[in-house]
């Protein structure tokens, strides 16, 4: 078994990846070289789903893959404590705006996607989806993707608002490593996936980029006008830290 879960493109600007055997099992670990590495790190990131060695810019490929097989029992069992992946199909459980909707295909109902009640207190909605089945991924997702564009475009204007600031458009993104993203342009992009988590979460994020409007850093200043526009700052960023990594597990297609 491949135990990297999410597969993405294959590295680039001179990483390159190893491939480990451990109990006669694949792992694959990317590699980076970084300026200002004095040791090699081994780690596994939650949200991407897989392996990365950082390694001091002049060390060699052999150090480098000694010392990842090495730990090669570590990662492995890192690797296999990480949670299944849940697919968008039918069956499926997913959250929406923190709250569970089973996914449930209705190849002869018209119409796209829509939610009906459940007599269910874990999954209290379903998520309907029509047509044919290879579609159902693409529909939830895409069903996901509107609410979210919803939601942030409301949030972002409330907040810009607030403020007497220029309405500002919203970009939807898939990152791993950042939930929402403010150019010095002052283009705002989020990840869709916010729409999972509970309301609060994602209109924290949308205050946090619209703070970053007027402030374009994390200074003090910066941390007192978030709390400003959204007094559930510490309450959201505390969910984030527990449970943010957890909406990447959503959404992989079923094989």
């Amino acid at each position: 078994m491949l135990r990297l879960l999410r597969q993405g493109p294959t590295p680039t600007g001179g990483a390159s990846v190893l491939t480990l055997v451990h109990a006669g099992e694949t792992i694959l670990v990317a590699l980076r070289r970084s300026q200002n590495a004095r040791r090699f790190t081994l780690r596994v990131r939650f949200a991407a789903r897989d392996a990365v060695l950082t390694m001091p810019k002049r060390a060699s490929l052999r150090d480098a893959r000694d010392f990842a097989q090495r730990h090669a029992a570590w990662l492995a069992s890192r690797l296999d404590r990480l949670p299944a992946t849940i697919p968008f199909a039918h069956g499926s459980v997913a959250p929406l705006r923190g709250v569970d909707h089973m996914i449930a295909h209705h190849p002869d109902r018209r119409g796209v996607t829509w939610i009906e009640p459940r007599d269910d207190a874990e999954a209290p909605f379903t998520l309907c989806v029509a047509g044919q089945s290879e579609h159902v991924h693409r529909r939830v997702q895409d069903h996901l993707k509107r609410e979210a564009r919803r939601d942030l475009e409301e949030a972002v204007a409330r907040h810009t608002g607030a403020l007497s600031l220029p309405p500002r458009g919203v970009g939807l993104r898939d990152p791993i490593s950042r939930w929402g993203s403010c150019s010095a342009s002052g283009s705002l992009n989020f990840s869709w996936r916010l729409i999972m988590a509970p309301p609060f979460v994602l209109d924290y994020l949308a205050a946090h980029e619209v703070a970053h409007l007027v402030h374009l850093d994390h200074s003090p200043r910066f941390w007192k006008l978030t709390r400003r526009l959204c007094a559930d700052t510490d309450h959201a960023e505390a969910w984030l830290s527990a449970h943010g990594a957890h909406l990447h597990k959503y959404g992989a297609k079923a094989r």
